[in-house]
């Protein structure tokens, strides 16, 4: 079986390219992220996965940075709505590719994550897949999570810290910059 893996980062990736060699699956990848805020942050992730996919002869694919395409679709929802439309964006892009290859199906090293809404994630790749006609290949890869955050520690991996869009990032970060009230100088107008 042949699949395209959608790679959101090379920690990520280190459990379900393993399960995936298990079980006999010739994998490739795509790095198609355009949640991802800032060009520095895109740029680390990047770097990252070259390095790490590059000596296990993981065929990566890097489509071009645009942001833009990230805003276009999440710019009116709330939290879960704005998710639902980076996934629906990203899945979609990935089974357009993998159907475009001849790939079996395509699947996403975002289903390692125990922070990602599997349920809805799984139905944008449902959708992805229909409208593609190209399976989605599921499986629960959040077993091999921990161990695999250990291991990127260990090879000292970069590991981020917030999933990549700005939004994420400010409700990260929020509480550590809410500003101080402001100081009284004595100057009266």
């Amino acid at each position: 079986m042949k699949i395209l893996l959608h790679i959101c980062c090379a920690p990520c990736l280190i459990y379900p390219l393993e399960r995936m060699r298990e079980l006999g699956i010739e994998a490739s990848g795509v790095f198609y992220n355009p949640n991802i805020h800032g060009a520095l942050e895109y740029g680390a992730r990047r770097k990252c996965l070259e390095a790490y996919s590059g000596p296990r002869g993981l065929e990566v694919e890097y489509p071009e940075y645009a942001p833009q395409e990230f805003f276009a679709e999440v710019k009116h929802g709330g939290t879960s709505s704005r998710c639902a439309a980076c996934w629906l964006l990203r899945m979609r892009f990935t089974a357009r590719m993998a159907r475009s290859r001849g790939m079996d199906a395509f699947s996403s090293t975002l289903l390692v994550s125990p922070y990602q809404n599997h349920e809805l994630l799984k139905a944008a790749a449902g959708q992805a897949a229909e409208e593609e006609k190209v399976d989605f290949y599921y499986e629960d890869f959040r077993p091999g999570f921990r161990g695999a955050r250990r291991r990127a520690r260990e090879d000292g991996l970069y590991l981020q810290k917030y999933c990549g869009c700005v939004y994420s990032e400010t409700e990260r970060y929020h509480a550590k910059i809410k500003p101080a009230a402001p100081e009284r100088s004595g100057i009266t107008s």
